[in-house]
């Protein structure tokens, strides 16, 4: 089964209780993105034309090493978050809009605002 079909009978938290089987995929994507490095690359990935940035591009708002910038996109894409492609020497991730769709939709409130 793929991410968005997963996601597909997801029901906003506000709506009804979320089954254990959902939990287990939804929990790993939303403790990648509880780290602040992590959750500024999506930011800076998401924002980009595309939804999409190079390694290179994402380095210079860090002071951390490439090594561990890579690390945390390894996580990012590990959770289901973001795809990559290696072109030449360097790795371009992309934000899955499925997951982010998926991940924003369980936040829809079926509340009325105050």
């Amino acid at each position: 089964m793929s991410i968005s079909d997963e996601f597909a009978c997801c029901a906003p938290l506000a709506r009804e209780p979320m089954g254990a089987e959902q939990s287990e995929t939804i929990a790993p994507m939303l403790k990648a993105l509880a780290d602040p490095v992590r959750l500024r690359l999506m930011s800076m990935v998401m924002s980009r034309e595309g939804a999409e940035a190079c390694v290179c591009e994402l380095l210079p708002a860090f002071e951390l090493s490439q090594p561990t910038i890579s690390h945390h996109l390894k996580v990012l894409h590990d959770a289901g978050l973001v795809e990559r492609e290696k072109r030449g020497v360097w790795v371009y991730y992309r934000a899955r809009p499925e997951a982010i769709a998926a991940l924003g939709s369980l936040f829809d409130s079926v509340l009325a605002p105050a």
